[in-house]
């Protein structure tokens, strides 16, 4: 097929629908045309606040890596301008695109009615070059949320920190400081080029490749013949365990509020302050490890909803997810905000200090971690019945039940909510689980549910095929809620890779191992090989997405449209 006549190279249109397949209509940030750059608008205010907004989406050029690259902006700024609400009020916000392509703003979090939530093929057509679309909704909750585009301009820049103040905030916590922390990835590919570029090896970016002295270190600890087991079920899966994330630093530079490491974002911070930090994981593919050598964390709340607070020594946030924490500042001295990546290829950091030139040292980045057989076998790794397993040479997955498109299946998913995750076990550290996150706040819908319905989360890494239940986006049918009905969504794991699973328009309140109410949060970061439930009360009537907020996994069709009616 000639370059003139392929899709993948010529399409400008719809991102949702168009990337659940290669051969779709996928959408290019491509050479973005300079006819309006948003230079103009560098001294545009970093903070806005009030009920009425005007937003402009233009490409500007940007030097985060030694490289001129072109980065998509919002107000000439990257991240964007942190948006400030207050909880009752009646918002719009007007957003001109000043792109050559279609773009969005989608309300992460945000409850407001279908027609507003910014997702093109399902909400709206999306906004055409040199249109505004007005955005018009009651601020109904409070807390830390955020915005970003719904097309490949997430990547590439078009998001930021969206803070309500509560109506009544008598009962608010009060602080000396207080500031969001946008955790991103930034690279100078295009991000089409980066899609392309999974499909054509799921392991482009992974630089470290299983080694002869795996084995051997495998050998001393298992034994031989366990040990050849072990890698003949992982090369079975054509998986790696250190396939921790699609995209590392091999093209990422990881950012904190748009600064590189070598740029170290700076927040005052004075001995004996309080300080709030709105951790907000605005990435597109990392989940960063967040820690503050010397300090504690405690946590107060997540995806803008309160909880009983936790002290931590660090925590994992993914793609979608926010994290409010406390710090209390004891001294005069310098503390270094340390974000790594899960895979440990990089990392993002700030300073608070008293003073702009004083910085803490940057600890090194941990050493990789490989995933463990939990990761792939779930329970029955758990059970102690893999090495049984491995000695009869039987791996527990089955390719054949979803077809090609599913590269494994966990027969017997662990549930456990108390595992901070690959990469941070027994790591030294007290690190928050979701099993310590209880919401201060009971739902008002107590009612049980009457439906169920059970999502495999499903893919084929070798090929970067995701999907649910063996169906990208495109093939698999609209899921219905009926209209104020409670239901319970399973979600099933079927793979070693984290799948932060994001409803819109709906909350999601997490259950416990043991069916109780857990923890209410709009995004739902779920473990390799695990199984786990959320109760949605379907109060949102119109057409809404559901995905992983993965941007390439939900660009490779891991992705429904719920419809509530």
């Amino acid at each position: 097929m000639s370059q003139k006549n392929n899709p993948l190279l010529s399409s400008r249109r719809t991102f949702v629908k168009g990337m659940a397949t290669v051969g779709a209509c996928l959408p290019l940030i491509g050479a973005l045309s300079p006819l309006a750059w948003a230079g103009e608008l560098l001294s545009s205010k970093t903070e806005l606040s009030g009920s009425v907004f005007d937003l402009v989406i233009a490409p500007m050029r940007v030097n985060l890596t030694g490289k001129e690259s072109i980065a998509t902006t919002v107000n000439g700024l990257l991240p964007g301008p942190i948006i400030k609400l207050k909880e009752g009020d009646d918002v719009t916000i007007r957003v001109t695109n000043r792109l050559d392509e279609m773009t969005t703003i989608h309300w992460h979090g945000i409850i407001l009615d279908s027609g507003m939530d910014g997702v093109p093929g399902i909400s709206f057509p999306g906004i055409a070059p040199g249109e505004t679309f007005v955005h018009r909704f009651k601020v109904v909750q409070h807390g830390t949320y955020w915005y970003h585009a719904h097309t490949l301009a997430e990547q590439t820049g078009v998001y930021g920190a969206l803070i309500i103040e509560p109506r009544d905030a008598s009962n608010d916590m009060t602080f000396d400081r207080d500031y969001p922390i946008v955790l991103s990835d930034w690279t100078d590919e295009n991000p089409v080029d980066v899609f392309l570029n999974l499909k054509k090896l799921g392991g482009y970016y992974n630089q470290r490749n299983l080694t002869a002295s795996d084995f051997f270190d495998d050998a001393a600890h298992l034994g031989l013949g366990t040990a050849f087991t072990k890698r003949k079920l992982w090369n079975e899966t054509r998986m790696s365990p250190n396939d921790f994330s699609d995209v590392s630093a091999a093209t990422y530079t990881y950012l904190m509020n748009g600064h590189s490491p070598n740029g170290n974002w700076h927040g005052m911070a004075k001995a004996g302050e309080r300080v709030r930090l709105r951790l907000i994981g605005a990435a597109t593919a990392t989940f960063f490890d967040v820690r503050i050598p010397g300090l504690k964390l405690t946590v107060i709340a997540t995806d803008g909803q309160p909880v009983k607070p936790v002290v931590v020594d660090e925590l994992r946030i993914g793609s979608g997810e926010t994290y409010d924490v406390m710090v209390t500042i004891p001294d005069k001295q310098a503390y270094t905000i340390f974000a790594q990546s899960m895979d440990r290829s990089g990392y993002a950091c700030g300073t608070l200090s008293a003073e702009k030139g004083m910085k803490a040292a940057v600890p090194a980045l941990d050493a990789p971690v490989p995933l463990d057989m939990v990761d792939m076998m779930g329970a029955m790794s758990q059970q102690g019945k893999w090495k049984q397993m491995a000695m009869q040479h039987k791996p527990n997955h089955s390719r054949d039940e979803y077809g090609a498109g599913v590269d494994m299946r966990v027969d017997y998913p662990r549930v456990n909510l108390d595992d901070p995750g690959p990469g941070l076990r027994n790591n030294g550290r007290r690190v928050l689980s979701y099993a310590d996150l209880k919401s201060i706040h009971t739902p008002r819908d107590t009612r049980p549910p009457t439906q169920e319905i059970e999502l495999h989360l499903t893919g084929n890494m070798e090929r970067f095929i995701w999907s649910m239940d063996g169906l990208t986006l495109n093939e698999a049918a609209p899921i219905h809620f009926r209209k104020g009905e409670r239901i319970r969504v399973i979600f099933h794991n079927d793979s070693t890779m984290i799948h932060p699973m994001h409803l819109h328009g709906m909350w999601s309140d997490l259950e416990s191992p043991e069916g109780g109410f857990q923890v209410r949060k709009h995004t739902i970061a779920v473990q390799p090989a695990q199984r786990v439930s959320m109760l949605v009360t379907a109060d949102a009537e119109g057409r809404w997405a559901f995905h992983c907020h993965l941007l390439y996994h939900m660009a490779a069709g891991m992705f429904r449209e719920v419809v509530v009616a």
